[in-house]
């Protein structure tokens, strides 16, 4: 898990040192998912058992692409003006807008603890972007998009895992961007300048294939109670490679939401943790209680 952290920081950092360099943002994030699903084609060999990719819901698997899209391109954009850790540390915020959609969307109703967590971690945000005192700008808009998109990624991926393959979940996820985007590709001019960041955009698919391909093979070996705590380890590979490659470092106020956001977090991955095992718990009483009466 510590490993899938690296990879997604070298993918930002590349990402950020592409657009700058002028790059379109469109190309940045069509590339990413085009190499993908070739990775994804050759390590998974499709053409033997082809069904295993086929889609169960079709337009549901598109609409969960797009919704990844939109999360990778606001990401992209807001990168053009934020350091790293601004857009980590925001990003940070996103598992708690999952735990408040949870209800609505998937009937998962959070209580008053984790509500309170859930607005302690607003503070947070609010500490970072400080609207209202000439430090929120056009990239925060852009971050804050990011997270709402990739929240809604996360809540149909749960609703979809239970009918569809992991493997269609997997390739749809960069398939269905890198088609129904494709027809945009003619509009955006802006291409790499040289060898070197052709390659460096080539890259981007190969971060983030072996990056989520790391996390499928960590979520195959820990519970993800277990693992929860350790996305918050990018900040601390963002703020290094902002420092190396961009000479940026956060300044006291990013610290300092990102202290308020992280330690909600955490305590929202605590507070579940004791609820499914006093859940747990409970359906053991249960079964013994009907045990001794059988």
């Amino acid at each position: 898990m510590l490993s899938v952290y690296v990879f997604f920081t070298f993918l930002d950092t590349s990402s950020k040192y592409l657009v700058l360099a002028g790059v379109s943002a469109l190309i940045v994030a069509w590339v990413r998912f085009a190499v993908h699903v070739l990775l994804v084609g050759a390590f998974l060999r499709g053409w033997r058992e082809p069904a295993r990719f086929r889609p169960a819901n079709l337009p549901a698997q598109v609409a969960r692409g797009l919704f990844l899209f939109g999360s990778t391109i606001f990401n992209v954009l807001a990168l053009q003006t934020l350091q790293l850790a601004e857009t980590t540390s925001i990003y940070f915020f996103g598992p708690m807008v999952i735990t408040a959609l949870a209800g609505p969307l998937l009937g998962e109703w959070a209580g008053w603890r984790r509500w309170l967590a859930i607005l302690t971690g607003f503070v947070g945000v609010l500490i970072i972007t400080r609207p209202g005192v000439g430090a929120f700008g056009i990239g925060h808009v852009f971050a804050i998009c990011s997270i709402l998109s990739n929240c809604f990624y996360v809540i149909m991926t749960r609703r979809l895992a239970a009918t569809e393959t992991s493997e269609s979940l997997i390739l749809f996820s960069a398939l269905a961007p890198a088609v129904v985007l494709l027809p945009l590709l003619p509009f955006s001019f802006s291409l790499p300048h040289d060898g070197w960041h052709w390659f460096i955009l080539l890259m981007l698919g190969v971060f983030g294939g072996i990056g989520h391909w790391l996390l499928v093979q960590a979520y195959r070996l820990a519970t993800t109670t277990a693992l929860a705590p350790y996305p918050y380890s990018q900040m601390i590979w963002m703020i290094i490679s902002g420092w190396l490659v961009f000479n940026q470092f956060p300044d006291r106020w990013t610290l300092i939401g990102a202290a308020v956001i992280v330690a909600s977090g955490l305590y929202i991955v605590h507070r579940e943790h004791r609820l499914r095992l006093r859940n747990h718990a409970a359906l053991d009483a249960e079964a013994e209680t009907l045990a001794k009466k059988l």
